[in-house]
C-alpha cells in the first residue's frame, strides 16, 4: 500500500524508490501483490501514469513494473490495455527509434506481448484501435548489411513474435483472419516478404521472418495468393516458394531454417486448393519444362523425396502430402506422374517408386536415420490412399506391396521399428477400408483373412496403436509448427496426427467386421456416396447460383444507378412538360379569344354582305396604298429639304441685296416649287398641300424682303455687330447679355446681343409696352413662322394667357420674344 502511495507522489526521491520496491515485490510475491493492486481503487491507473512521466528513469522503470504486474493475470491485462497502454507504448517505441532503439524498446515489446498473448479481448482491441498499421515502420530495414547490432536483432525478433501473437493458429479463427486481412491491407505482409527475400539478413531473423510470414498467410486465401506472386531478386527471377524449397532440401542449410521453410510451405497449402493444384501441376508431364532452364516446385520435391539425405526425404514427403491434403481430385492426378529412374529402363509411377524405396530402404545407404525416411514415405502413402479408392486400387495392383506390409507388421522388431510397424498397419488398414473390391485377389474379405492368418487381429490392432502412444506423436499433435530439438525427433506432422486420430478407430472396427456387415457397410457407403454426390451436385448448383447471384447483384447495382439517372432525367422532363402544358394552355386561351374575335368579325362581315375574298382584296389594296403613301412621304421630305435649302440660301443673301432680287428669289422659289409639283404628278393630295404651303412661304419671303428694304431706308443703324440678318427695330440697344431669336425678323437663326431696352416690335405691330398683363395679338400673317418651333403651340390669331410666363415678376410675350435670358427660350430653340 505504501508503494502504491509512493507511486502517486510526484517527487522524484519518493516516486522512483517506490517503483523499484513495488517491482521487487511483484517478482517475489507476484499473485499476492497483483491481487492487492487489483482491489485497490485507482491502483492500476496510478501505475499507468508512470508511462507519462517526463523523467525517463521513472518511465523506464514503470515499464518494467508493468511487465511484472501483467504476467499471467488477464484481468489486470485488460485494465492496463483500456488505460491506453497500447498508445503510450507504441509512442515510446517510435520515440526510441523502432527496431534501431535500445533496451527500452525491448522492454516495451515484452510488455506488449504480455498484454496480447492468449488474451482475445486485448487482441480485438488492438486490431480495432488500428494499432496493427503502426507496426509496419518496425520492419522498414535498410539495405546496409552492417547495421545489424545485437540489440537490433533482439528488438526485431520480439517485433516478429508480437506479429505472430496476433495471428497464432491457437487464436479464434475469426480473430486470426481479421488480423491477417488487416496486415495485408496496411502493407505489413509486403514488408515482411521484403525482409524474407533480402540479402544479408541474420539467420535467426530470417528464420523468425519465415515463421511469421507462414502464420500471416495460413488459411487466408488473399494472403496466400499474394505470397505465390512474390519473386526473389535473382536473375532470372524465381518464385519465393521455389527459393524456399531449395533451402529446405539443401542439407547444408541450418536445421531450424529448414523446419521454418517446411512450416511456411504447409501454411501456404493449408485450405488452399488453388495452391495445391499449382504445386501438383508442376509434376504432371504436360507442364514440365523440357528445356530444363528453370526448376519447379514439383521437381524440387521429387529430388528431395529420392535424395540420400533422410531429413530431405522426410521434409519432401510431408510437403507433398500437404499438397494432397483433403483433395481427392489431386490424388488421382498425381497417379499420372511418371519418373525415369535410370537410362534404358521404362518409367515408373511416383506411387510405385515410393513403394520401391520403402521396400528397399535398408539396402540404400543414407545420411541420417533410415527410420525417418521410411516414416516420411509411409505418411505420404497413407495421406495419398486415404479417401481415394482409385489410389488404393493402384497400390494393390503391385503384388509386392501387401506381402511387404504384412511382413513388416508380423515381425518382432526393436522399439525404433515399432513406429514403422504401426504405420504399415495403418496403410494396410486404409487399403482395406477404402477398397472398392475392383481387384478380385485383393478384396476386403481376402485381405482380412490374410491379416487373421499371418498377423492376427489383436496383434494388428495392437501394432496400429503404437502410433498414438508414441511420445513424438503427442508432441506433433500440440501445434502446427514443427517444433523439434534435433533432426532425429522429426517423425510426425501435425496434420497427419489428425488423420491417424480419424482412421484408427474406423480401421479397428473394420478388421472385426464380418462379410455381412461389410455388405451392409458397403450399401451404407453407396448410399452415402450417392448422398455425397447429391450434396456435391447441389453444392455445385449453389456455387453456380451464387455466381449468378453476384452477377445479378452487379446488374442490379448498375440498373439502380441507371434508374437514378433516368429518374433525374424524367423529373426534369416532367417539369419541362408541365411548363409546355402551361404555355400550351395559355396559347390555347389566347387562340380561343382570337378565334372568337375572328368569328365575330366574320359574322359582322357576313352580316354586312362582304365576303372574305373581298376583305382580302381590300387588305391588299390597303397595303398598296400604304406603300405608296410611304413613298410620297419620302418625296415630301425631300421637297421640304429643298425648301429649307432655298430659305437658307435667301437668308445668306444679307441686307446688301435689293428688294427686287429678294422678291424675284421668292418668286423663283415659288416657281421652282410649282415646277416640281408639275413634274411629279404622282404627289396627289400630299403634293397639292405641299404646293400651297410653298406658295405661302414664297409670299412670306417676299413681304420680308419689302420690310427689309423699307426699314433700311427709314431707320438708322443701331450699332449691331456684324450679323447675317441684323435686327433693325427701334428701341434696341446692345450689351453683354445674350438674347433669344427674334420671331418677327430673325427666323433664319440670327442671334442678337445687347442690353434690353423698352420698346415695341414694329413687325408685331404692337406699340404698347409688352410687359402688361394684357392680351396682345400678333399679325396673323406672321404666325405661320412659329410652326418651325412646334413647342410654341401658338394660335393663329392672338396670344393666350397660357403663353405668358413669369420672369422676375414680369410677363413676357413669347410671340415677341422680348426677354433677356436663354432660360425663357422654348424647348427646341437654338
Amino acid at each position: 500500500m505504501y508503494s502504491s502511495q509512493s507511486a502517486k507522489e510526484f517527487d522524484f526521491h519518493v516516486r522512483w524508490p517506490g517503483v523499484k520496491l513495488l517491482t521487487s515485490l511483484l517478482k517475489q510475491q507476484g499473485p499476492q501483490v497483483q491481487q492487492i493492486i487489483l482491489v485497490s481503487p485507482m491502483g492500476v491507473s496510478r501505475l499507468m501514469d508512470l508511462l507519462a512521466d517526463s523523467r525517463e528513469v521513472i518511465r523506464n522503470d514503470g515499464v518494467l513494473l508493468l511487465q511484472q504486474l501483467t504476467k499471467s493475470n488477464a484481468a489486470i491485462q485488460k485494465i492496463v490495455a483500456f488505460e491506453n497502454a497500447f498508445e503510450r507504448l507504441l509512442d515510446i517505441v517510435t520515440e526510441e527509434g523502432n527496431s534501431d532503439g535500445g533496451i527500452v524498446v525491448e522492454d516495451c515489446l515484452l510488455l506488449l506481448q504480455n498484454l496480447l498473448k492468449n488474451n482475445n479481448s486485448n487482441q480485438n482491441f488492438f486490431k480495432e484501435g488500428s494499432y496493427i498499421q503502426r507496426m509496419k515502420p518496425w520492419f522498414e530495414v535498410g539495405d546496409d548489411n552492417c547495421g545489424w547490432s545485437a540489440q537490433k536483432v533482439t528488438n526485431l525478433h520480439l517485433m516478429l513474435q508480437l506479429v505472430r501473437v496476433l495471428v497464432s493458429p491457437t487464436n479464434p479463427p475469426g480473430a486470426t483472419t481479421s488480423c491477417q486481412k488487416a496486415m495485408f491491407h496496411c502493407g505489413l505482409l509486403q514488408q515482411l516478404c521484403t525482409i524474407l527475400m533480402a540479402t544479408g539478413v541474420p539467420a535467426d531473423i530470417l528464420t523468425e521472418t519465415i515463421n511469421t510470414v507462414s502464420e500471416v498467410i495460413r488459411g487466408c486465401q488473399m494472403n496466400q495468393d499474394y505470397f505465390a506472386s512474390v519473386n526473389a531478386p535473382s536473375n532470372p527471377p524465381r518464385p519465393a516458394i521455389v527459393v524456399l524449397l531449395m533451402s529446405m532440401v539443401n542439407e547444408r542449410q541450418p536445421f531450424v531454417l529448414r523446419c521454418a521453410v517446411l512450416y511456411c510451405f504447409q501454411c501456404f497449402l493449408y485450405k488452399n486448393h488453388k495452391g495445391q493444384g499449382e504445386i501438383v501441376s508442376t509434376l504432371l508431364p504436360s507442364t514440365i519444362d523440357a528445356t530444363g532452364s528453370s526448376v519447379s516446385a514439383g521437381q524440387l520435391l521429387c529430388g528431395g523425396l529420392f535424395s540420400t539425405d533422410s531429413l530431405s526425404n522426410w521434409c519432401a514427403a510431408v510437403a507433398l502430402a500437404h499438397a494432397l491434403q483433403e483433395n481427392a481430385a489431386l490424388k488421382e492426378q498425381l497417379l499420372r506422374v511418371q519418373l525415369a529412374t535410370s537410362i534404358g529402363n521404362p518409367p515408373v509411377s511416383l506411387l510405385q517408386q515410393c513403394t520401391n524405396i520403402l521396400s528397399q530402404g535398408d539396402k540404400i545407404d543414407r545420411r541420417g536415420s533410415k527410420v525417418q525416411t521410411r516414416v516420411g514415405l509411409l505418411m505420404l502413402l497413407c495421406t495419398w490412399l486415404s479417401n481415394c479408392s482409385i489410389a488404393v486400387t493402384h497400390f494393390l495392383h503391385n503384388p509386392a506391396n501387401v506381402p511387404f506390409l504384412t511382413g513388416q507388421i508380423a515381425e518382432n522388431l526393436g522399439e525404433e521399428e515399432q513406429l514403422v510397424q504401426g504405420l504399415c498397419a495403418l496403410l494396410l488398414g486404409i487399403s482395406i477400408y477404402y477398397n472398392d473390391n475392383s481387384l478380385e485377389n485383393y478384396r476386403k474379405e481376402k485381405l482380412k483373412q490374410l491379416i487373421e492368418k499371418r498377423i492376427g487381429r489383436e496383434n494388428f490392432v495392437e501394432k496400429l496403436g503404437f502410433i498414438s502412444k508414441h511420445e513424438l506423436y503427442s508432441r506433433a499433435a500440440q501445434k502446427p509448427q514443427p517444433g523439434f530439438s534435433s533432426p532425429e525427433h522429426m517423425m510426425f506432422d501435425h496434420e497427419f496426427t489428425k488423420l491417424v486420430k480419424e482412421l484408427e478407430g474406423v480401421i479397428s472396427k473394420a478388421i472385426y467386421k464380418s462379410s455381412e456387415e461389410d455388405k451392409k457397410e458397403e450399401e451404407v457407403k453407396k448410399t452415402l456416396e450417392q448422398h455425397d454426390n447429391i450434396v456435391t451436385h447441389y453444392k455445385k448448383v449453389i456455387r453456380e447460383q451464387d455466381q449468378e447471384l453476384e452477377e445479378l447483384k452487379q446488374q442490379v447495382s448498375t440498373l439502380k444507378s441507371q434508374n437514378e439517372q433516368l429518374q433525374v432525367t424524367v423529373t426534369q422532363q416532367v417539369s419541362q412538360i408541365q411548363q409546355h402544358k402551361d404555355q400550351y394552355n395559355l396559347l390555347k386561351v389566347q387562340l380561343g379569344k382570337d378565334t372568337q374575335h375572328h368569328n365575330s368579325h366574320g359574322d359582322t362581315l357576313q352580316v354586312n354582305g362582304i365576303q372574305l375574298e373581298e376583305v382580302s382584296k381590300l387588305r391588299e389594296e390597303l397595303e398598296d396604298w400604304r406603300s405608296r403613301h410611304e413613298q410620297l412621304q419620302g418625296q415630301l421630305k425631300e421637297k421640304d429639304a429643298v425648301i429649307e435649302n432655298l430659305k437658307s440660301l435667301q437668308l445668306e443673301m444679307g441686307t446688301e441685296q435689293s428688294s427686287l432680287p429678294s422678291s424675284s428669289g421668292g418668286m423663283e422659289h415659288s416657281a421652282e416649287l410649282q415646277k416640281n409639283t408639275a413634274v411629279d404628278p404622282a404627289l396627289g393630295a400630299g403634293g397639292a398641300a405641299a404646293s400651297r404651303s410653298s406658295e405661302k412661304e414664297g409670299r412670306l419671303l417676299q413681304e420680308l424682303g419689302e420690310l427689309q428694304v423699307s426699314h433700311a431706308s427709314t431707320e438708322p443703324s443701331l450699332g449691331l455687330s456684324p450679323q447675317p440678318w441684323p435686327c433693325r427695330r427701334r428701341g434696341w440697344g446692345w450689351g453683354v447679355v445674350p438674347s433669344p431669336l427674334c420671331l418677327g425678323q430673325c427666323m433664319g437663326g440670327v442671334r442678337l446681343s445687347g442690353e434690353f431696352q423698352r420698346g415695341g416690335c414694329p413687325i408685331a405691330r404692337v406699340k404698347s409696352k409688352p410687359f402688361q398683363r394684357k392680351k396682345r395679338h400678333c399679325s396673323s400673317s406672321w404666325t405661320p413662322l412659329a410652326a418651325r418651333w412646334p413647342s410654341f403651340r401658338m394660335r393663329r390669331t392672338n396670344c393666350s394667357r397660357r403663353w405668358l410666363r413669369p420672369r422676375r415678376s414680369r410677363m413676357t410675350c413669347w410671340c415677341c420674344l422680348l426677354t433677356r435670358t436663354r432660360s425663357c427660350l422654348p424647348s427646341g430653340a437654338s
